[in-house]
């Protein structure tokens, strides 16, 4: 007993001396969902409730692309642009889906269910392969990418700009006429910074806006898998 006792007592000295590293587990990558929406669909509010839902999951990083097709019936959605529509029909042809639709919540960049159906996107978010890709570091002025197995021809980085909050949005036309509609995590821009061959990268980044996140995510290009993702 007084062996054991005097063995813990010489880890203790060491590791506050910095001769022993303590063991620290490593925090696994978020499970990323998207959710495709617009102000001027119907059915849309629910799938919004639904994204507010998960976005108190810290395993979970939740972005809310709004698209512009809907915008045709009378109210222009106050988040909308072109390439967040462009994104979401990138996905269609990968996810064997027959065309861009709202709701839609994209798990991981691999599986897809109706944004309104929570009990299905839970489970796709339940049997999500853990993201595997390089290692990421991110900080105001910086990201940094490890080295890894990259797709052939490279994988895309993408910078996302988000609102963390939840906003509420009155709608004065359209199909939400009369409505004041919540959304959290909107996503305000979409950028590619470049590509990931496999190899180490560093790049610097803008500041964003204040009030606003920034999420990096590796992904193969065409819609294809997401392979790493991290938020400041």
């Amino acid at each position: 007993m007084l062996r054991t006792a005097n063995a813990l007592l010489t880890l203790t000295l060491a590791i506050t001396l910095g001769l022993v590293a303590p063991t620290v587990a490593e925090a696994q990558p978020p499970v990323v969902v998207e959710l495709f929406t617009s102000q001027g669909c119907s059915s849309c509010p629910p799938a919004n409730a639904n994204l507010i839902t998960l976005s108190q999951r810290s395993d979970l990083l939740v972005l809310s692309f709004a698209v512009t097709y809907w915008d045709r019936l009378g109210w222009k959605d106050t988040f909308g642009k072109p390439e967040f529509t462009d994104r979401q029909a990138v996905y269609e042809p990968a996810l064997a889906q027959f065309g861009p639709y709202t709701p839609q919540m994209v798990v991981n960049g691999r599986t897809t269910a109706v944004g309104i159906r929570l009990p299905e996107v839970e489970a796709l978010i339940a049997s999500a392969t853990p993201l595997s890709g390089p290692s990421l570091a991110l900080d105001a002025a910086k990201l940094s990418i490890g080295t890894g197995t990259a797709p052939s021809g490279g994988a895309d980085i993408w910078r996302v700009t988000y609102d963390p909050r939840t906003r509420s949005v009155p709608v004065g036309r359209g199909e939400n006429a009369g409505h004041t509609l919540a959304h959290t995590h909107v996503v305000h821009d979409l950028e590619r910074l470049g590509s990931w061959t496999g190899k180490a990268r560093t790049l610097c980044l803008a500041a964003a806006p204040q009030g606003l996140h920034t999420a990096i995510l590796i992904q193969q290009p065409n819609g294809g898998p997401i392979l790493a993702a991290i938020t400041d």
